[in-house]
């Protein structure tokens, strides 16, 4: 894994010749050795579908390759960050809560509503968050940002999770996410964050979710 944690809110990252990393712009703080950072206005390796995504979505965050010899400390905001590392499987996180990941993995766009109908929807409406989310998928390490730090919940198909829309974070695995609300349709108009709504995440993997509801 390139990245080390410094502390909660920072992580160093460890740049090498022929590999490249991708970051989120301003998410530098400092750096030794060789390194450049270009700006990647297509997003990674989603190219034009990921940022076409993200535009249609609100979520129009750039990104810096970062290539070189050297090391590089990122952080944002002051945002707690988490580690992630991907075995072959598919990440979904949110494009503002990405922080850096690694250029080994497939960056794409997904449409929530792919996963439960009017979800995303709903959720969009809710969170104040896109009806796109970003996936990333392949072998390698990505750091994510949250408010207030991350916890990270196990998903079984015995134990399924039930989160709130502006807590989830991150989620990777087999896992299958519908809204659910213990409201009738009329009760959930106007409503905002809440236990009126609950992100339902079903199947098998693992879903981070942070400790504040207050958006990045």
């Amino acid at each position: 894994m390139p990245f080390r944690e410094i502390n909660a809110k920072m992580i160093e990252a460890t740049v090498t010749p022929g590999q490249r990393l991708f970051s989120q712009r301003g998410a530098m703080l400092g750096y030794r050795g060789e390194v450049s950072f270009t700006p990647n206005s297509a997003g990674g390796q989603g190219g034009l579908t990921s940022m076409i995504g993200r535009r249609v979505a609100g979520e129009a965050t750039p990104l810096m390759t970062v290539e070189g010899s050297g090391t590089v400390l990122f952080g944002h905001g002051g945002h707690h960050i988490q580690l992630i590392t991907l075995t072959g499987d598919t990440l979904y996180v949110e494009a503002d809560r990405l922080l850096a990941f690694e250029g080994t993995l497939q960056q794409g766009t997904m449409f929530l509503g792919a996963q439960g109908g009017v979800m995303g929807m709903v959720r969009g409406q809710v969170s104040g968050q896109g009806l796109f989310t970003t996936t990333l998928k392949g072998h390698g390490a990505v750091a994510v940002m949250a408010h207030g730090g991350v916890i990270e919940l196990p998903i079984s198909p015995q134990r399924p999770v039930h989160v709130d829309p502006q807590a989830y974070v991150a989620h990777h695995g087999e896992v299958r996410n519908k809204l659910s609300t213990a409201l009738g349709w009329r009760d959930m108009v106007g409503r905002g964050s809440g236990e009126g709504f609950q992100l339902e995440l079903s199947g098998h993997g693992v879903v981070y979710v942070q400790a504040s509801e207050e958006k990045l």
